[in-house]
């Protein structure tokens, strides 16, 4: 009884410590069969497109970044501040765009706006021109790739800086009002420097975004380390290829992360005790009309236009949803957003707990490595578990055919469970995030209070913290569903044999110059998306 018993304590630590090396192991294969891979593979890399991909990055890097921020701070800003028509509904239409892939934003703008779409036939229908008679942007290229990721990236940026902006005391504003600063002085010198710590992390998650993004690059033909890793893996087969560009871009995606966790940790402002919310300025004519016109633009550009245009598509694609073929996809989607939501929650609440309950320095490991996989691109994510499992694969067949004539195949490559570990370890950050922000609200004193009626450290948790988190780890299991939803790079490279999602059909006709039929996948997976934006909306709209 007393082993039995001794088994259950150990069995969470096991079953941790079996998650944690899941976590960080492609972290550390990505690392080994990088540095075993030949230094031919590397300097041809290093002489044909290393320096390309590197350069393309970082320009659509510090891009995407600087024109997320001023659009998000900007916006953020304007609607905590001050008060203009329309005010009220472009605060929650500011979050919506959120809920877009941005690859499934390049899909409707390259219909509209490419050569054969309908703006430039009608302005050649217009005018009389032809072809070569006049210059259009390309909607194809760095600068297109820049405007998709920021219209969908923003966001993350406007809801920490609103946050920021709505926490702070009219006091510290009208103290530098009484020293001589005008209205929009004392926003340069006091309430953007103590926005910066929350402007800075958003910042930095539209960084790690943009980096780990695929569809959209690859589709525009923008040839950045995220488009390299795949075409090295799929079109060419050269493993170390992959892995060591793979290595080069989780170092600069952890980079970012370890830069985003300093700066979250530094940063501490105080407000004193008094507390006085900011009193709006009501803006009216021109400079209430330009106040609407910047927070409107990013919103319409954003989501309402390309639902319009996504509508567009499928209506004039001829494709049906509820034909077997998409309902295939449909369910192939389900199924693995189901199973990677509830595995990678479940995940988040074994950390968490343990990390809560114990104190103990290997509960706290596993949870940094948790949060270590948001910052991890899901094409290195890919390669980093295939390499070591295609190899266990292939030696563990090789030993059954030599020993007993047997073929056991590929069991884990190209498994749906190997994906699914492959979301975890993606999407786990952000359970961890719901969970602890759940678990913020519980006091430490309910745990003392369990503990003195006999609970142990399970029971806590399963009496005590799961009714009171309940509504958090629903939060935390919607998010990772649409989030596996809209994953595509780790999807593409892992997926079993045809076993195709809605993602993965709306990239195989986007590629194939198929653009009116990936609106009918694009439009459900948005719709999907729709869902933890209009909670968070919700919820801002109980904060007002």
């Amino acid at each position: 009884m007393e082993t039995h018993q001794s088994w259950r304590a150990r069995l969470p630590w096991v079953a941790a410590g079996i998650a944690a090396a899941i976590c960080v192991m492609p972290h550390i294969s990505v690392l080994i069969a990088a540095v075993m891979g030949s230094t031919e593979t590397l300097q041809s890399l290093a002489e044909s497109v290393l320096g390309r991909y590197t350069r393309t990055t970082a320009l659509l890097l510090l891009f995407v970044v600087a024109f997320s921020t001023i659009i998000g701070t900007t916006t953020a800003w304007l609607v905590t501040t001050t008060e203009f028509r329309g005010r009220r509904l472009l605060e929650i239409a500011l979050v919506l765009p959120l809920a877009f892939p941005a690859y499934v934003l390049a899909y409707a703008y390259t219909h509209v706006l490419d050569h054969p779409g309908i703006v430039q036939s009608t302005l050649r229908s217009v005018m009389g021109w032809g072809p070569r008679d006049y210059w259009f942007p390309e909607v194809r290229s760095l600068g297109g790739a820049v405007v998709m990721l920021t219209l969908v990236l923003y966001p993350y940026v406007y809801l920490l800086a609103r946050a920021a902006f709505a926490s702070q005391s009219a006091s510290t504003f009208y103290a530098a009002q009484s020293l001589g600063q005008s209205r929009l002085g004392a926003f340069w010198r006091v309430s953007l420097p103590m926005a910066r710590p929350a402007i800075a992390s958003g910042a930095m998650l539209v960084g790690m975004e943009t980096i780990a993004d695929f569809g959209t690059v690859s589709y525009f033909g923008v040839q950045t380390f995220a488009v390299g890793i795949y075409s090295s893996w799929i079109s060419f087969a050269d493993r170390a290829a992959a892995a060591q560009l793979s290595l080069a871009l989780l170092t600069f995606a952890l980079l970012l992360a370890i830069l985003e966790r300093i700066n979250r940790g530094e940063a501490r402002y105080a407000f004193g005790r008094k507390f006085e919310h900011m009193p709006r300025v009501t803006l009216r004519g021109r400079r209430g009309v330009l106040a609407f016109l910047v927070c409107f633009l990013p919103a319409f550009l954003g989501c309402f236009l390309p639902v319009i245009m996504l509508a567009d598509m499928a209506v004039g694609s001829g494709q049906d949803l509820l034909s077997p073929r998409y309902l295939h996809f449909l369910r192939n989607s389900v199924i693995l957003g189901v199973c990677a939501a509830v595995i990678t929650v479940s995940v988040a609440i074994l950390f968490g707990s343990l990390a809560r309950n114990t104190k103990s320095v290997f509960a706290t490991i596993a949870l940094y490595i948790g949060r270590m996989g948001y910052a991890v691109p899901g094409g290195v994510i890919a390669v980093g578990l295939l390499v070591p499992f295609a190899y266990f694969d292939n030696t563990l067949d090789a030993f059954m055919r030599e020993r007993f004539d047997i073929s056991t195949g590929l069991l884990f490559t190209g498994s749906i469970w190997l994906l699914v570990c492959a979301y975890m370890i993606r999407f786990l950050a952000a359970a961890i995030g719901a969970y602890e922000g759940g678990a913020a609200i519980i006091n430490p004193n309910m745990d003392a209070a369990a503990r003195v009626l006999g609970q142990s450290e399970w029971g806590l948790v399963r009496r005590v913290h799961f009714p009171l988190l309940r509504p958090s780890l629903l939060t935390a299991l919607l998010i990772v569903f649409v989030d596996v939803m809209k994953e595509l790079p780790a999807t593409l490279i892992m997926r079993p044999f045809n076993f195709d999602t809605l993602a993965v059909q709306a990239y195989r006709l986007a590629s194939d110059e198929r653009l009116e039929g990936a609106g009918v996948p694009s439009l459900v997976i948005v719709a999907v998306g729709l869902l933890p934006v209009i909670l968070l909306c919700r919820t801002m709209r109980r904060d007002r």
